[in-house]
């Protein structure tokens, strides 16, 4: 029954906080569906569940990784969420937690899929599940933002569904292939399935999944979209969202490399993965919106998830374990971004100044995210990073050059903003008080215990791994044709 749960139980929450007219009580039914899916997710952890719907919702290290990802991450989102609503009165009213819920559904039916069809349903329901929350302010942009995501993910989910149809037809075939899209089946019978069939499916499934994950050139509804979006909807969109279009990718690379198709679809994901690691260092030197300027991150991160991918080796478990460590860090990294905004009322570079005195706890949250997205140690991304880029050494020492180098970039763009914003001085104000003599404005337990829990995780995957998390990591690498480091 916990799979099952596991997927209708936000549903069923989303239902039923959509019922209430009073704003606590819909809270309420968010943090307990929050907690009781998270404590599902734990049992999980103890004893894997049987397969259920004849093979087509079950569990592997891979999707538990992502599912453990997505409801760790929305448990956070959903405590932030009880102060955000104390301050906020969203556009949408009771839609407003439905949508949270039902996206978090959505993304365990993602997760748990391993038939590729119903994980293509998935992926199309965490856009219409999120798409109202971007459409916050009700304004031109926010309407543009909206709009713009709507069309390209609908594009982008159309191609999957292509892809989809190009890997049923790569099953037919006179020896018997077993069950069209299961994905245990598909491995079984790969070297079965029509070579040409294939890679029209892996290049459509690229595209398309790609473009839910964000990856340059088909990333310009990211900066829009995070940026018009409620910071903890961006947050949410940046760690769990990319973690289930990344499982999408993952489950085709599983595809391919087991029909020994593995030369034709590595060089397309280290291809995406340096372009995506370019546009991003060039896009985030200059930015002048510090939301934008994460989601231009985002774009880097998923080119390092890619790239992980095409290395193949330790490359994978990299990337797996950067699935991870990009969730954590986004996610924080948004909700102190949200706080900002809430206190102050932009998110403006030049209009935020000395943050860490004026919002002591996200001004300090700012200044550990720019460490842990940019690599530093000992938080957690440098580990999976430096596997990324040891991976490349071993194989492709040009690869590794280049991406050293858009890091290097891309870490000047992210300091030059975020030590400006917590760090810098503004003019003196219309009576002549001098910038760093205002009060440090309070801040709302319920809008700093979140992101200082993620920033927490984050840290502490970079000193300690634990065994199990290991175990499932090692799992989640092999199945993707990688070694453990």
């Amino acid at each position: 029954m916990i799979l099952p749960a596991l997927i209708l139980l936000p549903f069923l929450g989303a239902l039923g906080a959509y019922v209430h007219r009073q704003a606590a009580y819909r809270t309420a039914w968010l943090v307990i569906i929050a907690v009781l899916h998270t404590a599902l997710v734990g049992e999980t952890w103890v004893a894997r569940p049987d397969p259920i719907l004849g093979g087509w919702i079950a569990v592997d290290a891979l999707g538990l990784l992502v599912l453990t990802t997505v409801s760790g991450l929305f448990l956070v989102t959903a405590i932030y969420t009880v102060g955000y609503l104390r301050r906020e009165d969203p556009r949408g009213g009771r839609a407003f937690v439905s949508c949270l819920l039902a996206f978090l559904g959505s993304a365990s039916l993602v997760s748990l899929s391993h038939h590729l069809g119903s994980l293509w349903v998935g992926m199309e329901s965490t856009t219409l599940s999120v798409a109202p929350l971007v459409f916050h302010r009700h304004d031109r942009r926010s309407l543009e933002a909206v709009w713009k995501y709507l069309v390209i993910s609908s594009v982008a989910i159309a191609l999957a569904l292509l892809g989809m149809f190009f890997l049923a037809t790569a099953q037919f075939s006179p020896v018997d292939t077993g069950r069209s899209l299961v994905l245990e089946d598909l491995l079984d019978h790969a070297p079965h399935l029509n070579p040409a069939w294939l890679k029209a499916a892996a290049v459509f499934l690229l595209v398309g999944f790609g473009t839910k994950l964000g990856l340059a050139p088909m990333h310009t509804w990211k900066p829009d979209t995070y940026g018009e979006a409620p910071s903890l909807v961006s947050g949410l969109m940046a760690g769990a969202l990319v973690s289930c279009a990344f499982l999408g990718i993952a489950r085709m690379v599983q595809v391919t490399l087991a029909a020994a198709l593995g030369d034709f679809v590595r060089p397309l994901l280290i291809g995406f993965g340096l372009v995506s690691l370019a546009v991003a260092a060039a896009f985030l030197l200059g930015q002048r919106d510090v939301k934008r300027l994460l989601a231009y991150s985002s774009v880097e991160h998923v080119g390092l998830l890619v790239l992980g991918l095409g290395l193949s080796g330790v490359g994978a478990y990299g990337a797996v374990l950067h699935v991870i460590n990009n969730a954590a860090a986004k996610g924080f990294m948004f909700l102190a971004v949200g706080n900002v905004v809430l206190a102050l009322g932009t998110s403006i570079a030049g209009e935020l100044r000395g943050l860490v005195r004026t919002l002591p706890v996200s001004g300090t949250l700012l200044l550990i995210g720019l460490l842990a997205l940019t690599g530093s140690p000992p938080f957690g991304s440098f580990l999976s990073m430096f596997i990324i880029l040891r991976a490349a050494v071993d194989g492709h020492p040009w690869v590794a050059a280049t991406t050293a180098l858009l890091l290097a970039i891309s870490f000047v763009g992210m300091a030059a903003m975020i030590l400006e914003m917590t760090h810098g001085a503004g003019a003196a104000d219309e009576r002549g008080q001098q910038p760093g003599t205002k009060a440090p404005i309070r801040e709302s337990a319920w809008l700093i215990a979140g992101p200082v829990a993620l920033a927490a995780v984050t840290l502490l995957l970079g000193v300690y791994l634990p065994a199990s998390l290991q175990q499932a990591l090692s799992e989640a690498a092999v199945s993707l044709g990688g070694v453990v480091p």
